[in-house]
């Protein structure tokens, strides 16, 4: 049962009489599982957390430099070398306290990982590389964990929901014959705020699928571009000879 602070900290979400009381405790006992800590994994994070999830794990091996202070909100100058998932939990902590967090500083292995995924209610894709990607598709798929997926590279982004039921497409579905060596941003570059639509969007598609309100973004890709301000979706199918989830 939430105290009066929490009431008083969740108040304007609990108004929605979509979301309620039962909204707000479902997210309170909620446990995510956030891949990366960069562009979008920031904001994903860091709205998660004042939004009121329990318990988020955050994956991410890397230091912060100087050239991801551009995007990466949760980081400041005063954070030059610092892990980034540590910058990101005092930034969490600092706007609520009250949030556990499992800050994982190491790359994991297939295992670690599906040990981690099993943990959690939901996962959230932030990671900028494909066999990363990958991987936490095919633990999605084979742990029944619906997988929040994001990406954001120069002025485009698109968000979608994999593996929410079982009829869902997984992420293989859609990206079966993708080029390995896609471009990132150090190499073709973002623009900064680009990675706060996204990752907004995908905290937003998280609350949803832990709340069970709304429609979330399954068998649907929603594509945004920063340049026209255009968006829209796109409906995808299970792939019937996918080699992940079928």
């Amino acid at each position: 049962m939430m105290n009066d602070d929490q009431l008083l900290r969740y108040s304007r979400q609990i108004m929605l009489p979509q979301f309620d009381i039962a909204g707000q405790d479902k997210l309170l006992a909620a446990n995510v599982l956030i891949i990366g800590a960069g562009g979008l994994g920031c904001p994903v994070a860091m709205y998660l957390g004042a939004a009121g999830v329990g318990s988020l794990t955050i994956v991410d091996d890397d230091q912060i430099d100087l050239s991801n202070l551009q995007r990466q909100i949760a980081h400041t100058t005063r954070d030059l070398g610092k892990e980034k998932v540590i910058s990101l939990t005092e930034t969490i902590h600092l706007i609520n306290p009250d949030i556990h967090i499992n800050a994982i500083t190491t790359r994991l292995d297939e295992e670690a990982l599906a040990t981690q995924v099993q943990l959690a209610d939901v996962l959230v894709d932030c990671t900028d590389n494909f066999p990363s990607r990958s991987l936490l598709n095919t633990l999605s798929v084979r742990y029944g964990k619906p997988l929040v997926s994001g990406a954001a590279i120069g002025f485009n982004g698109q968000v979608s929901v994999f593996n929410l039921t079982a009829d869902s497409p997984c992420y293989a579905c859609l990206y079966s014959d993708i080029d390995e060596q896609q471009l990132s941003c150090s190499e073709s570059g973002v623009l900064a705020p680009l990675t706060g639509v996204i990752g907004s969007l995908q905290a937003t598609e998280v609350i949803k699928i832990i709340s069970g309100i709304g429609q979330p973004l399954s068998g649907r890709l929603l594509a945004y571009d920063g340049l026209t301000m255009d968006m829209h979706t796109l409906n995808l199918t299970k792939d019937p000879e996918c080699d992940v989830c079928n």
